[in-house]
Parts: C-alpha cells; sequence; structure tokens
C-alpha cells in the first residue's frame, strides 16, 4: 500500500464532498453546507503559506486530506494540523502515515504544531499519541452556530 501527500488542487472539492458526512465530521460539528464546502475548498487552493492542504492518496486514489494552517496557540505562532481519512482506510495506519508526514513537513517552519481533538474524539487521541504529540491540556472552543460549545484536548509538537 502506497500512501502519498499529493498538494491541493482544483478538482479536490470532490474530496471534501466525500469526507463531508455525519459519521466523518462528527466531532466537527456535524456536515457542511455546499457554499461552505467551496468556500473552503477555495481557501485551501489560495492560501499561499497560510494553509497547505494535501489530497492523502492511497495506491493513487483519494483517500482523505491532511495539512496544516497557521494559527495562535498561548499567544505563541503555530501550526495547526488535521487530517480526514475516509471510513474505508480506517485501521490500516493511513492516517498515522498522512498526519506523521505533515508535521514532518510543518515542522520546518520551525513552530509549535497543535492538534486540537475534542475530549470525545479516541480515535483522534490516539493518533496523535502514535504521531508524537503530547497531550498539554484542555480547552473550550465556541460553537460557529451558537450551539454548545466544545472542550478538545490539546495536542503538541514543540520545536
Amino acid at each position: 500500500m502506497r500512501i502519498a501527500l499529493e498538494p491541493w488542487g482544483q478538482d479536490d472539492l470532490e474530496v471534501l464532498r466525500r469526507a463531508n458526512t455525519p459519521e466523518l465530521t462528527r466531532y466537527l460539528g456535524g456536515p457542511e453546507h455546499e457554499d461552505a464546502l467551496a468556500e473552503r475548498h477555495a481557501e485551501y487552493l489560495g492560501s499561499g503559506d497560510t494553509v497547505r492542504m494535501f489530497r492523502v492518496e492511497v495506491d493513487g486514489s483519494p483517500a482523505g486530506y491532511a495539512g496544516w494552517w497557521e494559527e495562535e496557540h498561548e499567544g505563541a505562532p503555530a501550526y495547526e494540523v488535521g487530517c480526514v481519512i475516509e471510513p474505508e482506510w480506517h485501521g490500516r495506519g493511513v492516517a498515522s502515515i498522512a498526519l506523521a508526514e505533515v508535521v514532518r513537513r510543518a515542522a520546518a517552519g520551525g513552530r509549535l504544531i497543535v492538534g486540537y481533538a475534542n475530549v470525545e474524539n479516541a480515535a483522534s487521541h490516539a493518533l496523535c499519541r502514535r504521531v508524537g504529540f503530547a497531550l498539554e491540556g484542555t480547552g473550550v472552543f465556541p460553537s460557529d452556530d451558537g450551539g454548545e460549545p466544545t472542550t478538545v484536548n490539546i495536542w503538541v509538537i514543540r520545536p
């Protein structure tokens, strides 16, 4: 099985659509409307160095996406990382390999690398541990739509 990160491209809106399921967005606030997906896709395409998103491929076929974006963590510049892998590839090490490669590339920027995972998302916590993150604590993020805030575990890799 060959796992590769490919630069985000014009045709990758479909990758976002395929990952926009209740199962894969359960801990992210639920599926997004088509307009929000298109807006995020445009951000990934035109963001320069502030966001670096990649299509994750397994044996040449899209399997999800992973990347990083500029963030501030406790007043310091950081790269927040994320990874979404389609269910058919779960349990095969695809997310671990993809996220480890994202972290390796982001680390070249010399910044703190941070991941925020819903406290109930055991799979994301296991992934963060496998990739080498250290659990720093918990935090609360307000909801974008005025709903309940989300409590997250804060995972970090220090430069």
